[in-house]
């Protein structure tokens, strides 16, 4: 053996010994940077806010969560732009054709078309049911204030479900600020929707003084949830996600025109790009398997569709 090969197999022994001694392995290395995981993510569902309706209304408290994010105004609503299809999808990473609701009247009880798979009690699997399985520590709340919101939903897999009547929603911010501080040692998936925006749109039509009002309403309680959270340190661990169902024309709703069917939907928080606009097309089928991407958890059901949009993330 030459002293040239001597030379560069003993190099090689001394590298794998130092390698093994210090412990260093940069798979290891990689996989615990992409390991970092979101420690609550708290979803804002404003019913029927539209395009139009975001950009016209003053609503500086999401301006400010903005600042630290991505947000689009490209999304698609899926078909059709009606109420409960559409909050069931983002709540369950799939369409009408998937889950199987296709009306406000959907009921258990009354489903025309079975999802595509199903759990022991009949339900399409939601993203509260996915967490729980896949970390049984996960702590999922649910607030809402219209009453058909929690018929596609399991509640088994929700430790604490708050209804309000018609347009009350305060209560609820309050109550989502208390759970994520009670659990905030745990991972926690918050929901919290208010159907006044819809009702104003319903009652007064899509742009009225009254629809606008209703949109910068919301953002006052916004502002009160995030200042609540700042005062016990737990804003900037925090990601939020800004969704709607669909938009309006008129008093209504439910055609596919871009007004009904192409809505707002915004990311923010930790390991989010910041000031961004997403260009990349987006869904709301997707929401579900964004949350499932900041809570790294990868095993996402065969039967969803929604795709993360990876743009949104550094």
């Amino acid at each position: 053996m030459t002293c040239s090969k001597t030379y560069r197999i003993s190099k090689l022994l001394f590298l794998t010994l130092l390698i093994s001694f210090i412990g260093f392995n940069p798979t290891k290395l990689y996989s615990q940077k992409k390991s970092k995981k979101s420690k609550r993510v708290i979803v804002l569902g404003l019913d029927g806010l539209s395009v139009e309706g975001y950009n016209t209304a003053k609503h500086p408290n999401l301006d400010m969560l903005m600042a630290n994010g991505v947000i689009s105004f490209t999304t698609r609503a899926v078909m059709p732009s009606v109420t409960l299809p559409n909050w069931t999808s983002h709540l369950t990473g799939s369409g009408p054709e998937q889950h199987g609701v296709d009306n406000n009247g959907w009921t258990l009880d009354k489903k025309v078309l079975p999802p595509v798979v199903q759990d022991n009690d009949g339900y399409y699997p939601s993203i509260f049911k996915i967490l729980k399985d896949n970390n049984p520590k996960t702590k999922t709340a649910y607030y809402y204030n219209w009453g058909n919101l929690i018929h596609p939903i399991n509640q088994k897999y929700l430790d604490e479900v708050n209804f309000l009547e018609n347009d009350l929603y305060l209560e609820n911010y309050e109550k989502a600020f208390l759970f994520a501080e009670k659990n905030r040692n745990n991972p926690t998936l918050i929901f919290l929707y208010t159907v006044h925006t819809d009702h104003a749109g319903h009652e007064h039509k899509w742009m009225s003084p009254e629809y606008i009002t209703a949109i910068e309403a919301a953002d006052v309680a916004i502002g009160k949830l995030i200042n609540n959270l700042k005062s016990k340190q737990l804003y900037k661990d925090t990601n939020f996600i800004l969704i709607t169902d669909h938009g309006g024309v008129g008093k209504g709703h439910g055609g596919m025109s871009p007004a009904e069917m192409i809505i707002p939907w915004a990311l923010t928080g930790p390991g989010i790009k910041k000031g961004k606009i997403l260009e990349e097309p987006n869904n709301n089928t997707n929401t579900s398997a964004v949350i499932l991407r900041l809570f790294n958890e990868k095993n996402k059901p065969k039967a969803w569709v929604g795709k993360v949009p990876e743009s949104a993330f550094k």
